[in-house]
């Protein structure tokens, strides 16, 4: 009885994290007005295969981000620390 419960409760959870990545990642595509009709169509098979391979999609993408940070770590400091400075109090 337990294994059956937690295969199931894997599959609800991955269902659900599959709806919430996919709402998140589409949203992001609509935003982009630059595509044209035949990139568009690609995104959207992109964004179905990618929402079905999340587990293993997500764990890549947030290591391409820590690169990405790792990178430009001077600039992004940077930019905080401008916002911190350019803000005031009323």
């Amino acid at each position: 009885m337990a294994p059956i419960l937690i295969i199931n409760l894997a599959i609800i959870v991955y269902l659900i994290m599959a709806c919430c990545f996919f709402n998140e990642w589409l949203v992001f595509f609509l935003a982009d007005e630059e595509m044209d009709s035949d990139q568009r169509l690609f995104s959207i098979v992109i964004l179905v295969i990618a929402t079905i391979l999340w587990p293993i999609v997500v764990p890549f993408a947030y290591l391409e981000l820590l690169k990405f940070h790792k990178k430009h770590k001077n600039v992004i400091d940077f930019i905080i620390h401008q916002r911190k400075v350019g803000t005031h109090k009323d």
